[in-house]
């Protein structure tokens, strides 16, 4: 999950994952703290915000017009979520019509990985587009073309066509998500403000995903696996006029950029920042380096590393419950693959109550900055992981634990669905914590140490419930489920590593210590 991903041209090259989230907060600063002046080298006028109080800056809409944003935003990316799981509870139908078999092998789960490949692939090559078009065109644009591409998803006539055309459905969701994500980060201005944004973000991610199958049952039971399909084009398309009218450009650069362009056609020299420091960068540049940094951040930092495995395999483990839950269900109480997918609904109860559980990780955070003796007045990053590392062994593991040993019928479908939802509470704590400790303890970096969170979130999603079926099967309900329990349940101890030594960690990291020392000058200019 994931998963992450504001305005962060001035922080870093890339807009990719939840770290939209956190990382506008500084860029929106520098362009408060200059007004519209010339430049007499060139007679060029450098087009910035009107003052502090400009209306046109994002930071200084009312309450109500950020969170009306805001909700569009994450609504959107729990109803396009749903997409990726929507379909798995009509494998059976489909592989009948197509002639798939998974007696050898869950190939019917293939739709699913590749939808999750192609929002690997797009939350590296397309977001940065954003950078130059804002965040409104590339959303619309882009909502349509998913549009596009559900059509397909419910008149393909063989595999071949569901499996392609589901890659680019993926691609597209990928960038609702993170665009809607961005939106949090380019209209809340601090971290305290951004806090409960971000962790609704997180929920509706989280939630979107697995709430597919628990959606797709009646409609599969009652209709057809195409009216799965159909009934997505309906009510998305339902929603295009709203997102056009409220989903407002939200990203500063852009604002700006549209200022500086009115500006010219009256005969103007005008420009704003961006695009004067933007000037020789071509989209290839920009692409390839929000490709690699990422990559060269999880082979460099251990903390980006572990961070990407433990998410990763989080979410990823969510997405393996829309295969182990069938088995398992069917094959203690015989139901039926719709029935499956209704008591799905425990890992989304599980989600929303993990929700209200990262409310309490923010207010440790934030209290956590009475006793930094390293920056004195700002929070300490590591005190992100605190609830995570107990989501993690308690909610996650524990909640394995509980699906693992429950899973016998003699016992009531209720258990198992009580360690679904344990699970279901951990992912979104766990998820919601490390996002926010890498973007705090990355700063300028954080989009790229996100960035590749993101890819991970998306490659274990894809290829991680593959093998669910063939673990399942040969280590039999209760020990597959377990052997799940102590990988997650050693991913969580890690992080405790972090809490330990998290000062001595982050003096190490050069990326990490270039953003302790822009929290020292901030903390001493604020004195």
């Amino acid at each position: 999950m994931v998963f992450a991903r504001g305005d962060v041209s001035g922080h870093d090259d890339q807009a990719l994952g939840m770290n939209h989230l956190h990382s506008g907060d500084d860029c929106g600063r520098k362009l408060t703290s200059a007004q519209e002046h010339h430049t007499s080298a060139s007679d060029i006028t450098v087009v910035s915000w009107d003052g502090d109080k400009d209306p046109g800056n994002p930071y200084n809409w009312s309450p109500k017009q950020k969170w009306t944003l805001t909700a569009v935003a994450a609504f959107t990316t729990f109803i396009t979520m749903m997409n990726g799981t929507i379909i798995t509870v009509a494998h059976e139908a489909i592989n009948e019509e197509f002639n798939i078999s998974d007696a050898s092998f869950p190939h019917s789960y293939w739709p699913v990985t590749s939808w999750a490949v192609g929002g690997s692939v797009s939350s590296l090559l397309i977001l940065p587009l954003m950078e130059d078009f804002g965040v409104r065109w590339v959303f619309l644009i882009t909502y349509v073309a998913f549009l596009c591409f559900i059509i397909p998803q419910a008149l393909a006539q063989n595999f071949a066509t569901l499996i392609v055309t589901r890659f680019f459905a993926g691609g597209c969701v990928s960038i609702l998500a993170n665009t809607s994500a961005t939106v949090i980060g380019n209209v809340w201005e601090t971290e305290k403000a951004r806090n409960i944004p971000v962790s609704l973000y997180i929920v509706t991610y989280l939630a979107g995903s697995s709430i597919g199958p628990v959606i797709g049952a009646p409609i599969y039971h009652y209709l057809s696996w195409r009216w799965i399909g159909y009934l997505q084009l309906i009510w998305c398309g339902a929603l295009l006029p709203m997102y056009y009218f409220m989903f407002k450009e939200c990203r500063g650069t852009a604002i700006l950029g549209q200022r500086a362009k009115a500006l010219r056609e009256d005969g103007v020299r005008a420009y704003s920042q961006h695009e004067i420091d933007s000037e020789g960068n071509s989209m290839l540049m920009i692409v390839v380096r929000s490709a690699t940094r990422p990559i060269i951040l999880f082979f460099t930092e251990s903390v980006v590393f572990v961070s990407t495995l433990w998410s990763g395999f989080t979410v990823g483990t969510l997405y393996l419950f829309t295969q182990s839950v069938e088995q398992v269900f069917t094959g203690l109480y015989g139901w039926t693959p719709a029935q499956a997918g209704y008591v799905q609904a425990a890992i989304v109860i599980g989600e929303i109550l993990g929700w209200v559980g990262t409310l309490f990780s923010g207010k440790l955070y934030f209290t956590s900055a009475s006793r930094n003796t390293e920056v004195p007045g700002t929070p300490i990053p590591e005190a992100r992981l605190y609830l995570a590392i107990v989501g993690g062994m308690f909610g996650l593991s524990g909640g394995m634990f509980t699906y693992a040993w429950t899973s016998y019928p003699s016992l009531p479908w209720i258990a198992p669905a009580v360690g679904l939802a344990m699970v279901g509470a951990g992912g979104v704590i766990v998820v919601t914590g490390i996002s926010d400790y890498v973007v705090d303890a990355y700063s300028k970096y954080a989009a790229s140490a996100v960035g590749i969170m993101v890819a991970g979130e998306n490659t274990f999603s894809g290829f991680l419930p593959l093998a669910a079926m063939s673990l399942y099967s040969t280590l039999g309900f209760n020990w597959a489920s377990t052997v799940l329990a102590f990988i997650s349940f050693g991913l969580s101890l890690a992080p405790i590593l972090f809490v330990i030594w998290g000062k001595e960690i982050r003096a190490r990291s050069p990326f990490m210590k270039e953003a302790t020392m822009e929290k020292r000058t901030e903390s001493i200019d604020s004195v």
